[in-house]
């Protein structure tokens, strides 16, 4: 009787062990990959930039060059606009930190 619960729960053991090693490779569904920052869902994506904090550096964005579409004013020298999402970021172009954070949602339709 003691042989065989612990066989048994040697056995299950074992099968727990073996889930993890048989699982899929880690990776980012394709989604996530094409997203401003890679592999991370948008809501957590929101959470790593704010205003006085530096962009990460694996952060990909487009760079605005047309303030008049969107209607916001000349950066000042050292200063960027980019997209990011749908938020427009005033960025400090040498250290890429965010000075100013503009929600572009509905603003484009107008």
């Amino acid at each position: 009787m003691m042989r065989s619960i612990l066989a048994l729960s040697g056995l299950a053991l074992t099968m727990a062990m073996a889930a993890p090693a048989t699982a899929a490779p880690k990776g980012c569904p394709p989604g996530l990959a094409k997203k401003a920052v890679p592999c991370v869902p948008p809501g957590q994506a929101k959470k790593l930039y704010g205003v006085g904090r530096p962009l990460p550096a694996d952060t990909r964005y487009e760079r605005i060059r047309d303030y008049d579409r969107y209607g916001v004013r000349r950066p000042a020298p050292g200063e960027i606009y980019i997209r990011l999402d749908d938020d427009l970021l005033r960025v400090a172009e040498d250290t890429r930190t965010v000075l100013e954070i503009i929600n572009l949602t509905g603003k484009l339709l107008r």
